[in-house]
């Protein structure tokens, strides 16, 4: 089950490169029922997600990527600088998450970067056929945007949520 959330999430990270860890920021920033605690407790190095900071920079990163995808000039994300950083934030994401849901933390990583990769090329074949079928492309990236935010919340909600990863 875990690998399938974190291949999901590398997935999401492929259509939009900050979302995803800027929901992992914000999970594990926010504080949690009991007090001292946090929605989602990463420790050691990965403990910077839980400062104010890193939800605030990645949030700011994920708004720039929205306005920066609509704009004209914009590379696709299938050039060789986007997939890279698509890959390589997926890696990011899933080796953040491989304790929560427990298996090899360079497995997790690897299937993030996988997920990263299927995302990429699956979000620009659904976006260009959508886009062509509607004769705009602009409706159709706010919709990848909003979707992109959603499945996000709510994958985080299950590690989060949980009994399984407990």
């Amino acid at each position: 089950m875990g690998y399938v959330l974190v291949l999901l999430l590398g997935i999401l990270t492929g259509l939009r490169t900050m979302t995803p860890i800027a929901v992992v920021c914000w999970f594990a920033y926010l504080p949690a029922a009991i007090p001292g605690d946090r929605v989602l407790m990463l420790t050691g190095w990965r403990s910077f997600t839980s400062y104010v900071v890193s939800p605030i920079l990645f949030t700011v990163l994920a708004l720039g990527e929205y306005i920066g995808d609509k704009l004209p000039n914009t590379p696709s994300r299938t050039s060789s600088v986007g997939l890279i950083g698509r890959i390589l934030f997926g890696v990011f994401v899933g080796v953040l998450i491989a304790p929560r849901v427990g298996g090899h933390h360079y497995l997790k990583g690897f299937t993030g970067g996988i997920g990263a990769v299927l995302g990429t090329y699956g979000g620009w074949w659904v976006r260009t056929r959508l886009a062509a079928r509607v004769g705009k492309d602009w409706p159709i990236a706010n919709l990848e945007d909003w979707f992109t935010i959603f499945a996000s919340i709510m994958i985080l909600n299950v590690i989060t949520h949980s009994d399984f990863f407990r």
